[in-house]
């Protein structure tokens, strides 16, 4: 860590490190010790999942998909028709219209889904949550290096100036020199 890093750092903590966040604090801790903060937060939070939690994520991504829909309808077309014609001509019907049976598979199915796709959307919320929370740390580590480096180029072109400003002098001297040995007078 170089001297303007740590001036920024110190810049930092004149705010107070008790009212600094968890993720300042972090980001704070990967500047001081020179580590890196990027990570793939989604990876470190699906690993501990729970077989359940895990579970219920797969079933509320097939319970939202085509083939999900697709193979539902053709269930439920498939019941209308072994009820209504195949079992109509050959014995008494199964589950005659109005699917009363039919009806109350499906109230079990949403009743049961419902919870399940909730509970996903809430892990996924907080997977969101912890992802914004990453890029944040990520984009506040950026602005302090970004201002680290801008405090680096200010050092350098002060001392270039400085430099330039010698160096001129240096050159005013030598045409006063240069003039008074030739015996004009410099003005």
């Amino acid at each position: 860590m170089g001297k303007n890093d740590r001036k920024l750092v110190r810049q930092l903590m004149q705010k107070g490190f008790s009212t600094l966040t968890q993720s300042e604090k972090r980001v704070l801790k990967t500047i001081t010790e020179g580590l890196h903060i990027s990570r793939n937060a989604i990876k470190d939070y699906e690993q501990h999942y729970t077989f359940g939690q895990r579970l219920a994520d797969k079933v509320a991504a097939f319970g939202g998909s085509w083939t999900f829909i697709i193979l539902f309808g053709a269930i439920l077309l498939i019941w209308i028709a072994v009820n209504s014609f195949v079992f109509f001509h050959i014995v008494k019907q199964f589950d005659p219209y109005p699917y009363i049976l039919l009806n109350l598979v499906l109230s079990m199915l949403a009743a049961l889904q419902a919870p399940i796709i909730m509970m996903s959307q809430n892990r996924q919320a907080a997977k969101d949550r912890a992802d914004a929370e990453h890029d944040y740390e990520v984009n506040l580590k950026a602005e302090l290096e970004i201002m680290a480096l801008h405090e680096k180029l200010d050092t350098m072109r002060e001392k270039q100036l400085e430099k330039i400003v010698v160096l001129q002098q240096q050159q005013i001297d030598m045409i006063a020199n240069f003039l008074q040995d030739a015996g004009l007078k410099p003005s």
